[in-house]
């Protein structure tokens, strides 16, 4: 099964191609070179977009902007290409790189997400023992989160990509693509300031 599958919900936008659970190709970028990569991905592969059979999608928690960038994309693909569509939380995926992996990602206005998910402050975050915190909150507070007993990998490691690769692996209800939602946790700025 060739699958397509990405994630643009945090600072570092990744793709990747799948056949079989096979990893064909994987990019990182930003959410605004996402068709790019894609068009390179299965360009490298030598497969063109009809011989998808589905789309995996990263739904957050993160950007706003940056998964309604993903879902666009996704949703797109799979109505213009009669492909079913996968969601997968940023989260949930991260939570896969490695053994005890804490997804940690940043918030913004001094917040993290992490399972639940649930955005809190970074002192508010009580990683489990023999934690292994991972993602862009972990490398932003990482004094912190030593200083609570987990580990955190090197700033340049690929454990704080949410990679794509770990989305497609993961993936497991495939639907029609527009009725695949993102995963907020919390109102967008917009609405905030209204309420």
């Amino acid at each position: 099964m060739l699958i397509l599958a990405f994630d643009t919900a945090t600072d570092c936008a990744t793709s990747a191609l799948v056949a079989d659970g096979i990893v064909l190709g994987e990019r990182m970028s930003q959410a605004q070179l996402l068709l790019g990569d894609v068009d390179e991905l299965l360009r490298a592969a030598g497969v063109a977009a009809s011989d998808l059979m589905g789309v995996v999608v990263g739904t957050g928690p993160g950007s706003f902007t940056g998964m309604r960038i993903g879902l666009s994309v996704a949703r797109g693909l799979g109505l213009a290409l009669g492909l079913q569509v996968a969601g997968v939380s940023t989260l949930d995926a991260l939570a896969t790189c490695t053994e005890h992996a804490f997804p940690v990602i940043d918030a913004r206005r001094g917040e993290v997400f992490v399972p639940g998910p649930r955005a809190v402050r970074p002192d508010a975050v009580v990683p489990p023992p023999g934690a292994i915190c991972v993602g862009n909150g972990a490398r932003r507070y990482r004094e912190l989160l030593v200083g609570r007993g987990a580990e955190v990998p090197a700033d340049d490691s690929r454990l704080h990509s949410p990679r794509a690769s770990l989305h497609a692996s993961v993936a497991t209800r495939f639907e029609p693509a527009d009725l695949v939602e993102p995963v907020y946790v919390r109102l967008p700025d917009a609405e905030m300031l209204l309420a």
